[in-house]
């Protein structure tokens, strides 16, 4: 899961966001958001999904199975 926690890092620093605005944005509270951003717990598929949708990527690019977004 390395991969999709320097995925969301970068994709919210490319989306200017802090990690309070993404968390509340996604519906998830700041510490599960930060575990999942530095790649301390797993989401589940169904918060996987809703990451991709909010930042308008695929989930194999957030799991880090293809390279475009």
């Amino acid at each position: 899961m390395k991969m999709l926690a320097q995925r969301l890092l970068t994709l919210r620093k490319q989306h200017c966001l802090k990690q309070t605005e993404a968390a509340q944005a996604l519906g998830l509270s700041i510490s599960a958001y930060c575990r999942y951003e530095y790649g301390e717990r797993e989401p589940t598929a169904s918060t996987i999904v809703r990451m991709a949708r909010y930042f308008g990527v695929s989930a194999d690019y957030l799991l880090g199975l293809r390279d475009e977004p």
